[in-house]
């Protein structure tokens, strides 16, 4: 669980940066997308379909990826 934490934070801190350089803020929001997508995955793999926590952290961060996209 470790490394998931890390790239967690490490894309939160990203979309932080990113305010300041925003090539990094859409490099961090891509890749917290994927994350979140990889973390789909890997529910809908045990079955696990209580989704509810996961639609609003995917909701959030493409919302940051298409709105750095759209000012950049």
């Amino acid at each position: 669980m470790l490394p998931f934490g890390l790239l967690l934070g490490a894309g939160s801190i990203g979309l932080l940066a990113g305010l300041a350089v925003p090539p990094l803020g859409v490099l961090a929001a891509a890749g917290l997308v994927l994350y979140f997508l990889a973390a789909l995955t890997a529910h809908l793999r045990v079955h696990d379909h209580n989704l509810a926590p996961w639609t609003l952290y995917f909701t959030t961060c493409a919302a940051a990826l298409v709105t750095t996209i759209a000012y950049h």
